[in-house]
C-alpha cells in the first residue's frame, strides 16, 4: 500500500438552533490518500489479490487514528471510498466493503453494526459526505448524521481516498422520537 498522505479532520459543534451544545459535539474523519492498487491494469477481472494487498493494511492504519481524533469513545461511525478518475467506483468498493478493512473500525470501537458507506469517482477537491449511525443498533434516530469532507488535492486520476469517521454522540438538539413509536 502506498500512502501519499493522511488528512485528519475535527469538527466540535458548540452551538446549534441557537442553543449551546453542552458538551460540544465531535465528528473527526481520517483519511489516508492512497495509490489505486489496480491503477495503469486497465479492467481488472479478479480484484482479490488487491483487495488482500490492501484492504487489512488501510483499515488498521485509520481506525485507531480515527478514534484518537476523536478523544471520546465512539457512539456512531462510517466510512468513505474515493476514486481518482482513472479509476472505478468499484476499487474503492472492494477496499472498503470488506471484513478485513471494516472489522478493524468495529473491533476498536466496540461496534456491531456494518459501516454505511459512499463510494464514488471525482477528480481532486471533490466534496463528499460520510453518513454516520450508530456503532450496535443502525435504527436509532439520533444518530443519523453525514459529515463533509474535502480533501484540495485527492484524489490524483490514479489514487483513492479511503476515510473513516466517528462521533462522539448523535446529531446536536436532536429531537426526533424513537423509530418504536411508529410501529
Amino acid at each position: 500500500m502506498n500512502v501519499r498522505k493522511i488528512v485528519t479532520l475535527v469538527e466540535e459543534i458548540r452551538s446549534e438552533g441557537g442553543r449551546p451544545v453542552s458538551p460540544p459535539a465531535r465528528v473527526a474523519v481520517v483519511a489516508a490518500v492512497i495509490e489505486n492498487p489496480w491503477a495503469g491494469e486497465g479492467f481488472v477481472e479478479d480484484l482479490g489479490p488487491g483487495i488482500e494487498a490492501t484492504a487489512s493494511d488501510v483499515g488498521a492504519l485509520l481506525a485507531p487514528e480515527v478514534l484518537d481524533a476523536l478523544q471520546a469513545p465512539a457512539e456512531a461511525y462510517g466510512k468513505a471510498a474515493i476514486v481518482g478518475l482513472d479509476g472505478e467506483v468499484e476499487h474503492g468498493s472492494a477496499l472498503i466493503h470488506t471484513l478485513k478493512f471494516g472489522d478493524h473500525f468495529r473491533k476498536a470501537a466496540n461496534a456491531t453494526t456494518l459501516l454505511p458507506a459512499v463510494e464514488k469517482r471525482g477528480p481532486a477537491g471533490v466534496v463528499f459526505d460520510i453518513p454516520l449511525k450508530h456503532i450496535t443498533d443502525a435504527t436509532i434516530r439520533s444518530h443519523h448524521q453525514t459529515t463533509e469532507v474535502r480533501i484540495a488535492d485527492a484524489p490524483h486520476p490514479n489514487e483513492i481516498v479511503i476515510a473513516l469517521a466517528a462521533a462522539a454522540q448523535g446529531r446536536p438538539q436532536q429531537r426526533l422520537a424513537p423509530l418504536s413509536t411508529e410501529q
